[in-house]
């Protein structure tokens, strides 16, 4: 095998670990959280500050990334951001009060904050079209397998050994991969320097932070007074930030790339999709253990089965998309998401465990196909130049949707137990299940538009040829 050749086999997976280290670590405290209080001498619910400063850190910090990796050079900021991720997770281990978590947090939320974009846009330089249906894949399983176990792997850390080791293990992978990172990823950056939109950092900034603090407390206490302002005020501010951007020479987020079909329809319809799709990891395990009676570590367990099926179709996605195309796979693998979403909801305490697995496999094996869909598709006709803005704007919204998704599905619990007078703290069955109803009918809605892609849409990736009408 020849160095280039070589090369372009290890960067994806260089930058698939790193994902892997910062997805895993937005959940792997959740069921920490107890032990680290009682070491910090707080209560347990105060020890959330960790995840909340770790998300709002990531999304303010995300839209940065572009501007400082054609500044600085891609191999500088991503060797920078795993040197920054992996010293805040040794901070984190040694914190000794709740503040100092809360600082070495935001830390490791600013470090995750250049990791992701950052590692995506060097994959997307590096690969070719032909390839790239292959890469994203591989880049991608580590944002669907992380949070899937996150939460238990946490709790066995935390069970056996103890909440220190969450961070510890960062450690090795993080000294490795800045080694691999100065061994085999190019230091590419823009000949031309742009200059920083500060204002427009200051406002996309305030937007993403608002709404994260919005859509949490949605889920946390419904529609609050509190909730609702924030999420108004985040909504407020990104209106801003679009009528700031078409005004200025060099904004930090450029909407220009909307214009791309491809990218456009994938960044509304497909973000539409994923808030959708990413509302079960909450919903599920939250039904396991309320309605169902299931400890919380046999909810963790019966959700595994999702990252199943996550990993199990990744080697067959370049076959399928070859055979038909991106256009007719989203719509019918978003049709199949659609159904799970409502089997979940036609589970009930009585159905037997191999039932519950079936339809978490079915669940991860949809969910895979079309984020990995909407992941390649969105920059298959995007030119070299626009290339960072573009991932910029994907990643921003992507870590918006994660936390709206939580929230999305939160809220439909919270009205239809309210509807029924029922007690918020203990949703039933019924709740649950017109919940995936809900969503299942919302993600059907979402495949409106695909119908909008070509059927050749995204050819140069997925190989596809569609069959001419004669």
């Amino acid at each position: 095998m020849n160095t280039s050749a070589h090369k372009s086999n290890i960067v994806p997976l260089i930058v698939a670990t790193a994902f892997f280290m910062e997805n895993l670590d937005g959940t792997v405290i959740t069921t920490a959280l107890p032990q680290m209080a009682q070491t910090l001498g707080v209560n347990a619910v105060d020890m959330s500050v960790g995840i909340t400063a770790y998300l709002i850190t990531l999304a303010v910090f995300i839209p940065i990334s572009g501007w400082l990796s054609d500044r600085l050079g891609s191999q500088t900021v991503f060797g920078s951001a795993v040197g920054i991720f992996t010293f805040a997770s040794v901070l984190c281990a040694l914190s000794q009060t709740v503040n100092q978590f809360m600082l070495a947090r935001i830390l490791q939320g600013i470090g995750g904050a250049m990791m992701v974009p950052v590692g995506r846009l060097i994959v997307l330089r590096t690969t070719s079209k032909s390839e790239l249906v292959k890469t994203i894949a591989l880049i991608t399983w580590p944002g669907l397998v992380a949070p899937v176990i996150g939460p238990p792997l946490g709790g066995f850390l935390t069970t056996y050994f103890s909440w220190h080791w969450i961070f510890i293990l960062n450690v090795p992978l993080g000294l490795l991969g800045i080694g691999l990172i100065r061994k085999f990823v190019s230091n590419d950056h823009q000949i031309e320097k742009r200059p920083l939109d500060y204002i427009g950092f200051l406002i996309i900034g305030s937007a993403l932070a608002f709404t994260i603090i919005g859509v949490e407390s949605i889920g946390s206490e419904g529609f609050s007074k509190s909730a609702v302002g924030y999420s108004a005020l985040g909504i407020a501010c990104g209106v801003t930030s679009w009528f700031h951007a078409k005004k200025h020479p060099h904004p930090l987020l450029d909407f220009s790339v909307l214009k791309v079909p491809t990218f456009g329809i994938t960044f509304f319809s497909g973000s539409f999709t994923r808030v959708l799709i990413g509302a079960t990891p909450f919903l599920a395990p939250l039904m396991f253990q309320i309605a169902f009676g299931y400890s919380a570590f046999m909810s963790g367990l019966l959700f595994l089965a999702a990252m199943l099926g996550n990993i199990g179709l990744k080697p067959l996605t370049p076959m399928l998309l070859k055979r038909f195309g991106f256009r007719n796979i989203m719509l019918g693998n978003g049709f199949i998401a659609a159904m799970a979403a409502m089997i979940c909801g036609m589970l009930s305490p009585d159905t037997s465990i191999i039932g519950i697995v079936l339809a978490m496999f079915i669940y991860g094996v949809s969910r895979s196909m079309q984020f990995t869909c909407i992941q390649t598709l969105a920059f298959v006709d995007i030119p070299p130049e626009k290339m960072s803005g573009a991932n910029t704007l994907f990643s921003t919204i992507g870590q918006l949707a994660q936390g709206v998704g939580v929230a999305l599905g939160a809220a439909i619990v919270h009205i239809t137990v309210m509807l029924r007078d029922g007690d918020i703290n203990s949703p039933s069955a019924m709740d649950f299940r017109i919940t995936f109803f809900t969503v299942g009918a919302l993600i059907l809605i979402s495949l409106w538009g695909y119908l909008k892609l070509k059927p050749d849409a995204g050819a140069a990736a997925s190989k596809h040829q569609p069959k001419k009408l004669t």
